[in-house]
């Protein structure tokens, strides 16, 4: 009887290693003086306290354990009497008069090992009559841990090839012989285990089971490290008698644990040579045992067989392991018609690594793979099971890893309809894993068709989905997913124009669906991407370019696509990023001698400023963009310059804070002066709006003043005089000594008035610029005669 409470088994254990250590100490004793008859009585006393029920295996082992170390030296003792001259045939006799079978049977191993040792008669008959003795102990613990004593003092005395104890030809034959036979003993007491007690106790008794196993398994490593078992015998033999007592024991623990060994143990060769039979019992197991997970671990064993030489894979072919598995898993998961999606999937996974590796070169083999799981997956619509789930990534991910090429994953036509299956938090971690192969490898994706294709695998992360629209999402994942979607179209490049025109046109296509979060993130990439087209065409010449107006890779037909981009995103994307889009496309019109175009997409920016930019930072920031991208503008004529010219000096001196006003109205000014460019100088309209900023500042002053009692910073005014030194430097007649000289002074009284507010960068940049003014003048030359007259 196994009884529950912990605090008595301890009392059991205790009173056992008492008896153990009593009964030990008393065969030492007899063993110092040489008197065998009273050390074979203390240890079979010894011995009996392992007959005990009353322990867990767990227990029983500690009590094992501490009687297997008594009984080497009790073999010892036997080794130095043989040598004393006593016969080891008598002594053999002799333990077999103990009174209890269990430590007449451990005694009867331990002679039997000396027994073997002495050669006084073959291995094979000594472990054949050791092995049938054992019988005698039919209740489980017991009898496994004596079989397990049997086959520790044995493993290294067997009749193998190169063994001292090797006999006849047949020695081998019989040294695989006893181990199955252990073996098979072995395994039906770790079966009959699970019958024993009440059913209340099931899961205890599987506990107590789990603990056991090992004890069953090593027979496996023993038969797997004997010389003699080549691969012959172990198709012949071992394996038929393994697999015989693995499907005839009937139980699920046993079978899924004993198929576990065989794959652990033996060689990779062996499996691959032997495919056909084992993997013709997998059907035969009990349902509930867990075959996918022992059928993944072989071809996780054999992918890596193959990954480990290329010396392997014609085995591989020789014996059509592909077919073998795949057909072996079809029969599995059609005898077990209930198998969870989770263990389809991870079957598939495992056999598509297992192709890769094997025959890394049919992608046909690949897609029959993919085309088989969605044969399997039909009818489960999209899979939300996390297990599930988590495999079908690993599954999509193989190709991925092996080719480091999405390119090739395109080409397995079953690829996109795996995807199908995933939910749609899963599909966008697919799409993410596939763009991010894509940036590791550098992958260039050169034509419309490829590019289709890729689009429609990561949809998940292009437009929102029909099912929920509005899924709420982690504000920062959002952005690192539109981010890296960014990142892809930035990477899409072909050579030919008119290729990547209708890239362009395909990306535009899917990222228009996008819906109003994911613009924002998508639509600049694919702008730049054409402005990036624009000026490839531009390189080649206007007058040369072979496509003409009539392509539809000509600069204007992309500038048309453009516009339409974003009048199509007028109340999508911000005003802010629109008008920074307009921009970018009026200066590229610029450079292609579109003044039409460039004029256009100016209007759409002003339009924007006026209409959509109310928040006063943003117009500031707006009014620079305008005034510094119009002053990079050379082709519109005097007309259209002067329209856009006075527009934007306007929109400057209309913002609402004084010192905005006035360094927008001071940046104005680079519009009147553009170097390199005669016919846009005029030095009066420059004067005109530096006096106009001096005006505005004055009035920041006297406003400050009236507000705050303090007239503020003279910081405008140094900002104003380094322009005005600027205009000076560059040869305007109309900057002139006078003015800079009569800034110079205003700016110093204003620093000494009593209403001044102290203000240490004003100060500090004042220094600098009369130092740069005292530089000037030290020069020499033109330069120093210009600025000798200013006086700092």
């Amino acid at each position: 009887m196994m009884l529950d409470g912990t605090e008595d088994e301890e009392k059991f254990l205790a009173a056992g290693i008492a008896g153990l250590q009593q009964n030990s100490f008393y065969m030492h004793r007899a063993l110092d003086s040489n008197n065998l008859r009273d050390a074979l009585k203390y240890s079979a006393q010894m011995l009996s306290e392992l007959r005990t029920s009353k322990l867990s295996p767990h227990k029983y082992y500690e009590l094992y354990m501490r009687a297997f170390d008594q009984l080497r030296k009790l073999e010892m003792f036997f080794e130095e009497e043989t040598r004393r001259g006593c016969s080891i045939i008598d002594l053999y006799e002799l333990v077999q008069h103990a009174g209890n079978i269990l430590p007449r049977l451990y005694l009867l191993c331990t002679v039997g090992s000396v027994y073997i040792k002495s050669k006084e008669a073959p291995a094979k008959d000594v472990l054949k009559d050791l092995v049938e003795m054992c019988r005698g102990i039919q209740n489980p613990v017991r009898g496994l841990f004596l079989r397990s004593y049997l086959s520790q003092v044995s493993k290294d005395k067997l009749p193998d090839i190169g063994s001292e104890y090797e006999g006849d030809a047949d020695t081998v034959s019989d040294a695989v012989e006893f181990v199955l036979q252990n073996f098979t003993e072995m395994n039906k007491l770790w079966v009959r285990m699970q019958h024993q007690g009440p059913s209340r106790e099931k899961e205890k008794r599987e506990k107590e089971r789990s603990e056991l196993r090992d004890l069953v398994g090593k027979n496996l490593h023993v038969l797997s490290q004997i010389e003699g078992v080549d691969l012959d015998m172990y198709k012949d033999v071992v394996l038929p008698r393994v697999l015989e007592q693995v499907v005839n024991c009937k139980d699920e623990i046993a079978q899924f644990y004993l198929m576990d060994c065989i794959i652990q143990v033996f060689p990779d060769e062996y499996h691959l040579q032997t495919l056909d039979v084992l993997l013709g019992a997998y059907p035969q197991l009990q349902p509930s045992v867990d075959i996918k997970t022992v059928l993944s671990q072989l071809m996780e064993r054999l992918s890596n067989y193959a990954a480990s030489s290329a010396e392997v894979l014609p085995e591989f072919l020789q014996v059509e392991a592909f077919s073998k598995l795949s057909n072996a898993i079809g029969k599995v998961i059609e005898a077990q018609p209930d198998m969870a999606t989770a263990g389809v999937v991870t079957l598939y996974s495992s056999l598509l690594t297992f192709t890769l590796h094997v025959h890394p070169d049919r992608l046909d083999y690949a897609d029959q793979v993919l085309g088989a799981c969605v044969k399997n997956l039909s009818g489960k619509g999209k899979i939300e099971d996390k297990k599930a789930t988590k495999q079908i990534v690993a599954l999509l991910s193989a190709p991925l890893e092996k080719y480091n090429d999405i390119m090739t994953a395109l080409k397995l036509s079953n690829y996109p309809r795996v995807m199908e299956f995933l939910d749609i938090p899963t599909n966008k971690v697919m799409a993410a894993v596939i763009i991010q192969s894509i940036m590791k490898n550098g992958t260039r994706i050169s034509t419309s068709d490829k590019v289709e294709a890729l689009f429609e695998l990561i949809k998940g992360l292009i437009k929102d989905s029909d099912v929920s629209p509005n899924e709420e999402l982690d504000e920062d994942d959002f952005a690192e997913e539109q981010n890296s979607v960014a990142r892809l179209i930035q990477m899409l490049y072909n050579e030919d124009p008119e290729e990547m025109f209708k890239i362009i046109d395909t990306v535009r296509k899917h990222i228009l669906t996008g819906g109003p979060k994911r613009l924002p993130f998508t639509v600049p990439p694919l702008m730049f991407s054409s402005l990036k087209l624009v000026r490839q065409l531009q390189g080649h010449g206007q007058e040369e370019n072979p496509f003409g107006d009539d392509s539809s890779a000509s600069p204007k037909k992309i500038f048309q696509l453009l516009n339409q981009t974003i009048e199509t995103l007028s109340g999508v994307l911000t005003p802010e990023l629109a008008l920074q889009l307009c921009l970018q496309c009026a200066e590229a019109a610029n450079d292609c001698e579109l003044e039409p175009v460039a004029y256009e997409f100016f209007t759409q920016a002003y339009i924007l400023y006026e209409e959509e930019i109310s928040d006063s930072r943003a117009q500031v920031t707006a009014i620079h963009l305008i005034i510094g991208t119009l002053q990079r503008m050379h082709v519109f004529g005097v007309e259209n310059r002067d329209t856009l010219t006075h527009k934007a000096t306007g929109y400057s001196a209309k913002l609402l804070k004084k010192p905005d006003q006035c360094r927008a109205v001071y940046a104005c000014s680079h519009l009147f002066w553009v170097d390199d460019h005669d016919n846009m100088k005029d030095g009066e309209r420059v004067l005109l709006c530096l006096k106009r900023a001096l005006r505005i500042a004055n009035a920041a002053q006297q406003m400050a003043n009236a507000a705050r009692g303090s007239t503020g910073s003279v910081m405008l005014f140094i900002e104003i005089l380094n322009k005005y030194l600027y205009f000076f430097e560059k040869g305007n007649p109309q900057v002139t000594v006078a003015a800079i000289q009569g800034l110079i002074e205003l700016i110093m009284n204003e620093m000494q008035s009593d209403t001044a507010t102290p203000d240490p960068s004003a100060d500090a940049f004042l220094a600098t610029t009369m130092r740069y003014i005292q530089f000037q003048k030290q020069k020499g030359g033109t330069v120093g005669e210009k600025y000798e007259p200013i006086k700092v």
